[in-house]
């Protein structure tokens, strides 16, 4: 049972339709009892599923929107004129079981791409949501997951008891460009969708834009956050600020359940010349290979390290650059004495950190991923079969 509830106004319904070999719960719904504004972030990936399209479109429109429907196990990306229309019914089914229009409603699909929704199955079990819809946030979590090991879920209560109630999905595929797998964040706060709209950009800049497990990016990534007003108004600097802690909060927890992963790797780049520099510098240094492994290994080899920032683009200064492995200065514009056996030991912990400072400004940001294993081969090579 789920034991943490939805912001109020907020239902959530969840149920095995039959799309997951599995037989897990694999079709869910959120409704708003008033509309919602809203913001969006999709996939800029040139084969963007046709929910992403879809949501896109309604994005652009500028209306409220009330309900969100969720299908795990089927991406429904690269099906052409097909999948765009069941893309379409889904929204249309929700739309009619719920009483609103189908441009009320918002669609998520994530799993195999390239293959056709049993859309028996998948409309059968529309009709049946309205049944199942309760308060409960964790079994919303649980049903929107493909590969993931844990839920993933996050909170925040603000001045006045407005709730914002963060969920999310990711575990591979994961890569920075847009890239947030699936984040949805719901709350009964009252925020004006200008303003809302005008930051969600550089929120998700600085947290799921700040992940990466592998490299590669979804077809169908997508972040939303819906606000009902229900819970009267806020400041909105405050609110952006609890928005934004909810939203890296589900970052680290994608990153950390990354496939394979036995470790969170955090990265932390200061004296960048700009943001947007300390976080190319962070994130390449997440997505290296070698620098992944040698995490894996409990090896302290700085040197991955100098490898990946040199590649990034982002400026620095070699010798006024300095670098840390689990807060133990290895590097300062010359290598320093250490105890690689004490720093090796020190590294065989739940997250490893990196502390990286570029010596050409004063920007800072940071970047998660995750360890590289065998086993996120193993899970990558028997995918689909």
């Amino acid at each position: 049972m789920s034991t943490l509830s939805l912001p109020q106004g907020f239902q959530a319904a969840v149920m095995a339709a039959g799309i997951k070999p599995s037989g897990k719960t694999d079709l869910s719904g959120v409704v708003s009892a008033t509309p919602c504004t809203w913001a969006f972030a999709g996939t800029r990936s040139t084969t963007a599923a046709a929910c992403v399209t879809r949501n896109r479109d309604l994005y652009a429109g500028g209306r409220a929107v009330r309900g969100l429907l969720v299908n795990a196990g089927n991406a429904n990306a690269a099906t052409g004129a097909r999948g765009a229309n069941d893309n379409e019914d889904m929204a249309d089914a929700y739309g009619s079981v719920l009483n609103m229009p189908a441009e009320q409603v918002l669609t998520a699909s994530t799993g195999i791409i390239g293959h056709l929704l049993p859309m028996d199955r998948v409309l059968s079990g529309i009709e049946h949501l309205p049944d199942e819809l309760g308060t409960g946030a964790e079994d919303f979590a649980h049903a929107i997951m493909t590969t993931d090991t844990r839920v993933k879920l996050a909170q925040a209560t603000l001045p006045g008891g407005a709730r914002i109630v963060g969920t999310a999905k990711g575990s591979g595929m994961i890569h920075p460009d847009m890239a947030t797998m699936f984040a949805f964040a719901f709350t009964d706060a009252e925020v004006g969708q200008t303003a809302l709209r005008a930051a969600f950009p550089g929120i998700v800049a600085r947290t799921f834009n700040a992940v990466t497990v592998d490299g590669d990016t979804s077809t169908n990534d997508m972040a939303i956050v819906l606000a009902n007003g229900e819970a009267g108004h806020v400041d909105p600097p405050v609110f952006l600020k609890a928005l934004e802690g909810v939203m890296r909060d589900l970052a680290r927890q994608i990153a950390a359940d990354g496939e394979g992963a036995t470790k969170l790797l955090t990265v932390r780049v200061t004296g960048a010349r700009t943001e947007a520099e300390a976080l190319q510098a962070a994130r390449t240094c997440c997505v290296s290979p070698l620098l992944k492994s040698a995490v894996h290994g409990n090896d302290p080899n700085w040197g991955r390290v100098i490898m990946a920032v040199g590649r990034s683009g982002a400026g620095v200064d070699v010798e006024r650059m300095k670098v840390s492995v689990q807060s133990q200065p290895v590097f300062a514009g010359r290598p320093l004495p250490y105890e690689d056996a004490a720093v090796s030991e020190s590294m065989k912990a739940d997250e490893v950190v990196f502390d990286v400072h570029l010596g050409v400004g004063e920007a800072h940001g940071e970047a998660w991923g995750c360890d590289l294993s065998a086993e996120y081969v193993s899970i990558n090579a028997d995918y689909t079969t």
